[in-house]
């Protein structure tokens, strides 16, 4: 008897599945096969400690890169302008704050664990219709099957199925910004530390991926990145070269340049009635403050948790799901506002919204208290 089901393909629908199974429950996971994801995500040392102590990755430097600094930069040119602000690990007493991964080679050791769980079966298929019912759900599949469970777990991204037909309530929220991504090869090494430079449409910033090489995200104007991307490579390259400042001498592209859509999801619980909703079916945040799979990571932790402390006995996937509400309403909430107000400072023209944020950084350059305060809550400190 199938107990739980998890869908979605990416790396929160792994690890759920994963956390999910481990657990014991008898679980399938539905992860239709997408496009390669030529993203990279760096994850704060609680999220890649839980990834160790989930066996989903065991050395992080075998597939990662160590972030040891985090470098801000105001290019913004505005009349106040915040300090040039660096954040060493060595001073909150860390060896690092985290590690840079991507997300394909992430996916590759995810995959690896979830086939070694006897009681995890994956489906490459998709979910075409759900009906929620009493006690459990009813799926129906894109090859015309169908299969039912008490527990459901949605972590079916952005345009998640499983958050619309389950009726909870999201607020979504466009931006004209998108975020260009590539790898690049620097004339000088950047070593362990990522650098944000901050523009009034958003920032551009390089995070160490080993060596010479560096992962760019660039946000901006929807309009300019694709002008940017339809001039070639070596227009990029000269782009590039000038909004990192010339810092590093030559840069080339080691990767063709993929441009994303940006928008915010919230939802009002993460879970009811036995379903529960995981990453971006549950939040999606501007990729500012590095809080997209971190955020999604502390879902399954709470998900794992919220599971590990059920009685099963009957009426549990309901009561599973509600302790999982319960365990994610701050950290959603917070979490939220803290990246949709960095992010709107950053491209606000109000005069005092600059003076606030300029005055921000200032206190964090300057008091060593509220710069460790800022390291608890950018590695997502309960």
């Amino acid at each position: 008897m199938t107990e739980a089901v998890v869908v979605g393909g990416g790396l929160a629908g792994v690890s759920a599945a994963v956390a999910v199974a481990r657990t014991g429950l008898d679980t399938l996971h539905l992860a239709p096969k997408g496009p390669r994801d030529q993203r990279t995500s760096a994850l704060m040392m609680p999220s890649v400690d839980y990834l160790r102590a989930a066996g989903l990755i065991d050395d992080p430097g075998t597939v990662g890169h160590p972030l040891t600094q985090i470098r801000i930069i105001d290019a913004t040119g505005r009349l106040i302008r915040a300090p040039e602000t660096l954040f060493d690990s060595a001073e909150a007493g860390l060896p690092a704050f985290g590690w840079n991964f991507s997300n394909a080679r992430l996916m590759q050791a995810f995959e690896a664990a979830r086939t070694a769980l006897p009681n995890l079966t994956t489906r490459e298929v998709a979910v075409a219709e759900i009906t929620p019912g009493s006690g459990s759900t009813r799926l129906t599949l894109a090859d015309g099957a169908s299969v039912e469970a008490p527990f459901l777990v949605g972590g079916d991204g952005k345009k998640s199925l499983i958050r619309a037909a389950a009726g909870f309530r999201a607020r979504e929220n466009g931006f004209t910004q998108s975020a260009l991504v590539c790898d690049l090869v620097l004339g000088r090494p950047i070593g362990g530390t990522s650098i944000e430079f901050h523009y009034p449409q958003g920032p551009f910033t390089l995070v160490p991926a080993g060596d010479d090489r560096a992962n760019l995200v660039w946000i901006d104007d929807r309009d300019v990145l694709r002008a940017a991307q339809a001039g070639g490579a070596e227009h990029l390259q000269s782009i590039f070269l000038d909004k990192s400042q010339r810092l590093f001498g030559s840069i080339e592209l080691a990767t063709p340049a993929h441009i994303f859509p940006l928008s915010s999801i919230t939802v009002d619980t993460a879970g009811k009635d036995g379903i529960v909703l995981v990453g971006e079916a549950a939040h999606a945040f501007p990729p500012i403050g590095a809080q997209g799979l971190n955020l999604g990571l502390r879902d399954v932790a709470d998900l794992a948790a919220a599971l590990a402390a059920s009685d099963r006995r009957p009426g549990w996937a309901e009561r599973v799901s509600a302790d999982y509400a319960r365990r994610r309403s701050g950290d959603l909430s917070r979490t939220g506002g803290v990246v949709d107000t960095l992010f709107r400072s950053l491209l606000a023209d109000f005069l005092p919204t600059q003076a606030l944020r300029a005055g921000g950084l200032w206190a964090l350059k300057l008091a060593p208290p509220l710069r460790k305060q800022a390291f608890a809550v950018g590695m997502g400190a309960r």
